[in-house]
């Protein structure tokens, strides 16, 4: 399998996690969104911008973003409906400065 290309990401989320309440004892599990996915999810739904915007952005081809974001709603989607908790951390990307894109 082909390596990863470095992914270009501006917004570190520090320690997130987000977990549904249950009912105490009940065992929880998880899945976990990598900081590529996070940005991708950022971009597209937070700011509005298009994949191809992502892409040049984030140096990356368009069809990567297209995968990345159709992962990351599969995730985030099993999360909401069966109650897992969302950790974002991991993927192969370098942190930058706003003002560097």
């Amino acid at each position: 399998m082909r390596p990863k290309k470095t992914r270009w990401v501006c917004c570190e989320p520090g320690e997130r996690c987000f977990r549904p309440r249950l009912k105490p004892g009940q065992p929880l599990e998880g899945v976990t969104l990598s900081l590529d996915e996070f940005e991708v999810m950022r971009l597209c739904y937070g700011k509005g911008y298009d994949q191809k915007k992502i892409a040049k952005q984030m140096k990356i081809h368009q069809s990567t973003i297209s995968r990345i974001l159709t992962c990351a709603l599969k995730k985030t989607t099993d999360a909401f409906i069966n109650l897992k908790a969302i950790k974002i951390e991991g993927g192969c990307c370098q942190m930058v400065k706003k003002e560097e894109r």
